[in-house]
């Protein structure tokens, strides 16, 4: 069976950011959604690219407009 879900360390790695960074994201509501499996957040592959898409449209959004 294949891994379906990362912690919250190999998703950092992953993704090229710090704990920190990823905590302030869940702090301003952009963050991955995540699950709890015990006392562990888990966040799954697909939240993860759902994620990555928000971002990137966020970045598109956000970015001023060329001249």
């Amino acid at each position: 069976m294949t891994k379906q879900a990362s912690s919250i360390d190999d998703f950092c790695e992953a993704h090229g950011i710090c704990r920190a960074t990823l905590y302030n994201l869940w702090k301003s509501g952009d963050g991955p959604r995540f699950m709890r499996v015990g006392s562990r957040r888990l966040i799954t592959y697909d939240s993860a690219a759902d994620w990555r898409l928000a971002m990137e449209a966020k970045a598109e959004r956000d970015a001023p407009e060329a001249a």
